[in-house]
């Protein structure tokens, strides 16, 4: 599973890199024809506003996945070692509950339903549904670094919570296998 995830994070922030590089493109060239041209391109802005969608709910994947999401650890560092690492499968079986109910389940219904009704996008006259595809993707993901995540935890691979002081004096991440 250590193997699979190392492939996805590399994809994904290839990805990232991609989308942010045609993102950063497209709001400058939406600046230039504005200002200077006089003349706004529709479809760079909503190009730009789709990838900014896709960019974020992908982003957010991937730092789940590098463990790296804002997080409130104060419980889990005044609990003993065995408690925290419950609670932090808790959360971590939590978060993957809202990706599977809300991100797949419910982001799979709303493409389904939008393409079935034919809805496109004003400019570039793209399926709705290829645009909100990007929810049941990201979902998925994070489900998949959910459940690597909860093995690494109950194998001891990952500590329930890191140790920022150490991370900080060595440069590197404790407790990442």
């Amino acid at each position: 599973m250590h193997a699979l995830k190392a492939r996805v994070d590399y994809a994904l922030g290839l990805f990232i890199a991609a989308v942010f590089a045609v993102l950063v493109a497209c709001v400058v060239w939406q600046v230039v024809s504005r200002y200077i041209l006089g003349a706004p391109s529709t479809l760079t802005d909503e190009t730009a506003r789709f990838l900014f969608m896709w960019i974020g709910l992908i982003g957010a994947a991937y730092t789940l996945g590098q463990r790296k999401h804002l997080a409130i650890d104060v419980l889990m560092q005044m609990s003993s070692p065995k408690v925290a690492r419950m609670l932090a499968l808790l959360v971590t079986a939590l978060i993957a509950a809202f990706a599977a109910i809300v991100m797949v389940k419910g982001g799979l219904a709303l493409v389904q339903k939008t393409l079935a009704s034919g809805q496109v996008t004003p400019s570039l006259r793209l399926p709705m549904g290829y645009v909100y595809a990007a929810v049941p993707l990201s979902g998925g993901m994070m489900l998949l670094y959910c459940a690597e995540f909860a093995a690494g935890l109950i194998s001891g691979r990952y500590a329930p919570v890191e140790d920022l002081e150490a991370e900080a004096i060595t440069g590197t991440d404790q407790g990442q296998g």
